[in-house]
């Protein structure tokens, strides 16, 4: 069945492989970064008292949500290219690496919206009261007290939102980014054989998917004894 799996799995393979989940796992840090950033913008102006930032944020959410993110990649890969080409007469060329980031965070912040405004919403009213009788701001209430315990209730999804972002920076393969799916179409192209490559890719995205899960928990559960 395997027939080439000796030939595939070699040091140089596997250090190849590695070399492809490290560059998935970093894509996947910087777009959960950038996302949660987002989401917090996101859900600040859907919970604005302006009717206006909360028609910005609940068009980003929808439009994003909505659509698949492999469109949203390749309409920042080709569609804006095009478009700055057409205005300007010049070719613009953004590393795949840069887009494959960027479509992540914009998918994740409109994801991170909701978690975060649901968190915020979980966060008891009396909370809210305590802070404006103390004097302190809106702003200042967000920062020092809401936002903590929002972040507190809402662990396990973002630990979801991660697994889910290692696993999609697949999609950017599309573009030609090498990363750990990527890796695999290149050796299967090298050997002749995809079965190995890809089952050995499915090898690395288990280990990092499964290990998070489980640094996941283990943060879930010191959180709720420290409560």
């Amino acid at each position: 069945m395997f027939a080439a799996f000796e030939q595939v799995f070699t040091l140089e393979t596997a250090l190849y492989f590695a070399k492809g989940a490290l560059v998935s796992l970093g894509m996947a840090i910087l777009s959960l970064f950038i996302g949660l950033i987002l989401g917090v913008l996101g859900a600040s102006a859907k919970r604005s008292k302006y009717l206006v930032l909360r028609a910005i944020g609940n068009f980003y959410v929808e439009v994003i949500r909505g659509t698949p993110m492999l469109l949203q990649i390749l309409i920042i890969f080709s569609v804006i290219p095009s478009i700055y080409t057409a205005i300007t007469g010049e070719v613009l060329r953004i590393n795949v690496y840069l887009i494959g980031i960027i479509a992540m965070s914009i998918n994740s912040g409109a994801y991170s919206t909701e978690l975060i405004r649901s968190g915020i919403n979980g966060v008891d009213k009396g909370q809210w009261e305590a802070c404006e009788t103390l004097g302190l701001s809106s702003w200042q209430t967000m920062r020092f007290v809401v936002l903590p315990q929002a972040f507190k209730l809402i662990v396990p999804p973002i630990i979801s939102e991660f697994v889910t972002l290692i696993k999609d920076s697949s999609l950017t393969s599309t573009i030609g980014a090498i990363e750990l799916l990527k890796s695999a179409q290149i050796v299967g192209a090298e050997y002749y054989e995809v079965m190995s490559p890809y089952f050995l890719a499915a090898i690395f995205y288990l280990v990092m998917t499964i290990s998070i899960s489980y640094i996941g928990k283990k943060v879930e559960k010191r959180l709720a004894v420290s409560d």
